[in-house]
């Protein structure tokens, strides 16, 4: 299928194959008719695109600053490695459409397929031919409205959005600043309302349509025009609310709203502006400044979006999905119309054409649709789902002896942490790539040379010429997936955890035993690392007990984060704690036997004891509430009249009868990736021992799960991984 994308690194825009999204459930599957361009959200993200490195930057001073936390962090050469994986990508475009259901995803039961819906969403409803949507961003579209009105669904929901903010009442005044396309919606959203309208935009064809669509005068923000029609409509006092739907760096708009605003009134802010606001002014009428964020309640909550959990009504009235329903009813009740607004309607075959003329200037418009071929007659059910490679990039020979690998996942982790060091191994061969989005396959296809990109993962499983899967995937999906793929007969490498409960572990297990095979690996990169290893060998041979100490300074996780989906991806520690506990007993050469945590409220910092058979423990203290500016881990390991200190892959000391000290590592901190990659290829291509043995990563994975489970009883927890092993 088609898909308009972008590459950020250098502003190539394209039409590029994609293989069909999958319909999973808990969504539908939707054939795309007519897709929206937003004429100021794309055309910036377009208009960034293009910019140099530097441009970039300035433009996204956030983004500089994780990538300076990120090298602090991680080191130069990782943190390099993954801003360039990402920038040099391609990058979705659209989130407003409307479509025809073409399959529903099971626990689906209020559209069918043939129902017409709009959908919304930056990484559901994109300028491509399919696209799955989950429930909560999709509405049924009701019967009389023509599907190029419904495609404005989502754009209506965020200048909705923005009126909710502003609590309009009836006989109200209003500014609005900027009449764009959603300065548009929203002062026919204010007409609707029994509100009186005013706007501003420098450009007198949208001031002439505004006052077309119900507005009682616009004109350009300099003219005091406005200004003068505000004095008169208000006797004086001012608007009652501002609504700011400009873009850009100027802070005029925020100084013209404190001008026109009366006394105590509300200022809304619904785009992307400059918010220098003068304090005297907003200050002196105690000015109510509001943001409205996007479509409504529930956008950005992972819970709603994704997992369709609806806000109960009586506590929240108009979530997201309701308001896009309600700019719906209002469409087709003829209470607003957005026909007026469409400036243009391009075939989807010239997409790339028509960006570039909105880009250079030659198209001037409010609105653009792409309009969409017609699916195929009677389409029902599963679509094809996989695109074979183009031409220019033709499929490597597998001379006998190599490994043909699949990959399942390739975000940002597999992309910068382990592609690139099987794309150049001369004893691999990269055959196909599953993602759930369509377009993290074909940029993966596209910069790592896999033959095919897929959304089809039994097609994988089924395919007798792949002998290798990497899953790669939120930990959710990490145990099913490996216990399919181990029954399937290939060997996996999985990305730690390897599993999130007791039982699952057990399924993974008796899929060994039933398959006979055994060829897995953990991706416990640590134990890999060439400077851990080389302070392990100055270290020496260990006699007595040791007492190890492994301060890992985790930091606090953005909000956004899906690690913080404790309830579906299991907690933090489960998610992490494996690696910690795997460095330390693969140094001391043995697994625990006892594991032991206690928590500070929130189990927000914890500390994990573990005990050994030999009489050795090890206190790994995992804790979110240090600095950022301090390393994230540090190891002490003390035993037989010595001590190893090991600072975050950097630097490594051993204090004994000698002292030895490791120079700083200059290009980055190297945790042990390539290392790693490099023992599990050659373990499947020579027929040597697996580098971790299954009863260690048996072992490892029940200590990490006893730490809840000892942190709800506040006893220890003895492990018995021979239980599980039967």
């Amino acid at each position: 299928m088609k898909q308009v994308v972008q590459n950020y690194k250098s502003g190539e825009l394209a039409l590029l194959d994609v293989p069909a999204p999958a319909c999973k459930p808990g969504g539908v599957l939707v054939r795309t008719g007519y897709s929206l361009i937003s004429t100021g959200t794309e055309m910036m993200k377009v208009s960034e695109a293009s910019m140099s490195m530097i441009g970039k930057a300035r433009s996204r001073p956030d983004q500089v600053a994780k990538v300076m936390q990120s090298v602090a962090t991680n080191g130069l050469a990782a943190t390099y490695r993954k801003v360039t994986s990402k920038l040099d990508s391609y990058t979705p475009l659209g989130y407003s459409l409307s479509g025809v259901v073409v399959e529903v995803g099971a626990g689906i039961d209020d559209v069918a397929v043939g129902d017409v819906v709009a959908c919304a969403g930056n990484e559901h409803a994109l300028h491509s031919e399919l696209n799955w949507v989950p429930k909560n961003l999709y509405a049924r579209v009701p019967a009389g409205l023509e599907p190029r009105h419904a495609a404005f669904g989502t754009v209506g929901s965020i200048a909705m959005q923005g009126l909710r903010r502003g609590e309009p009442q009836l006989g109200d005044l209003a500014l609005v600043i900027g009449l764009g396309l959603i300065g548009q919606l929203v002062v026919q959203l204010l007409v609707a309302s029994g509100v009186r309208v005013v706007g501003v935009d420098p450009d007198p064809s949208r001031c002439e349509l505004a006052e077309r669509l119900g507005a009682l005068t616009c004109a350009h923000p300099g003219s005091g025009t406005v200004d003068n029609a505000v004095v008169e409509l208000s006797g004086g006092h001012g608007v009652d609310q501002v609504y700011l739907a400009a873009g850009g760096a100027s802070n005029d708009p925020v100084e013209l709203a404190a001008r026109l605003a009366r006394d105590r009134g509300r200022v809304v802010d619904i785009g992307k502006i400059s918010l220098n606001l003068p304090w005297n002014a907003y200050y002196e009428k105690e000015l109510d400044v509001r943001f409205s964020r996007s479509y409504g309640p529930g956008r950005y909550d992972p819970e709603y979006e994704l997992e369709g959990r609806d806000y109960p009504i009586g506590y929240v009235r108009w979530t997201e999905r309701r308001n896009i329903e309600c700019f719906l009813d209002l469409a087709a009740r003829d209470k607003l119309d957005v026909e007026p607004l469409i400036t243009h309607t391009a075939d989807f075959s010239t997409a790339v054409e028509t960006y570039k003329s909105l880009q250079d200037g030659e198209l001037k418009a409010v609105a653009v649709l792409f309009q969409y071929p017609a699916g195929p007659e009677g389409e029902a059910g599963p679509v094809v789902s996989s695109v074979a490679p183009p031409a220019a990039l033709s499929t490597r020979a597998t001379p006998r002896g190599r490994l043909r690998v699949g990959f399942v996942g390739a975000g940002n982790y597999a992309s910068s942490m382990l592609l690139p060091h099987l794309v150049t191994h001369d004893r691999v061969a990269l055959s196909e790539v599953v993602t759930t989005s369509a377009l993290s396959g074909a940029n993966a296809k596209r910069k790592f040379g896999f033959a095919k990109a897929t959304t089809d993962l039994d097609a994988l499983l089924a395919d007798e010429s792949v002998d290798t899967v990497f899953v790669v995937t939120r930990h959710s999906s990490h145990a099913e997936l490996t216990r399919r793929a181990l029954l399937a007969g290939k060997a996996v490498f999985v990305e730690k955890p390897l599993a999130l409960s007791e039982k699952e572990l057990r399924g993974i297990v008796e899929a060994i035993e039933e398959s006979g095979n055994s060829r897995l690996q953990v991706g416990f990169n640590r134990r890999f690392a060439p400077l851990l290893n080389e302070a392990k060998v100055q270290f020496g041979p260990r006699l007595g007990p040791a007492s190890v100490r492994y301060l890992v300074n985790a930091g606090r996780l953005e909000s956004t984060s899906w690690y913080n989906q404790a309830g579906s991806e299991g907690s933090r520690f489960a998610g992490e704690g494996g690696h910690f506990i795997d460095t330390v007993s693969w140094f001391l050469g043995s697994d625990p036997i006892s594991v032991y945590a206690t928590a500070t409220p929130g189990n927000d910092d914890l500390q994990v004891l573990l005990r050994y058979a030999d009489g050795s423990t090890a206190a790994i203290s995992y804790v979110t509430s240090g600095s950022t500016s301090f390393q994230k881990e540090t190891l002490e390991v003390l035993a037989d009249g010595k001590v190893l200190k090991f600072d975050d892959f950097a630097r490594a000391s051993v204090y004994g009868k000698k002292r030895w000290a490791s120079s700083r590592i200059p290009k980055g901190r190297d945790k042990g990736q390539k290392a790693e990659i490099e023992a599990f290829v050659t373990a499947l291509t020579t027929g040597v021992a697996m580098p971790i043995g299954v009863e260690s990563l048996v072992s490892t994975t029940l200590a990490t799960l006893a730490v809840n489970r000892s942190l709800e009883t506040g006893a220890p927890v003895r492990l018995e991984p021979k239980e599980v092993l039967g």
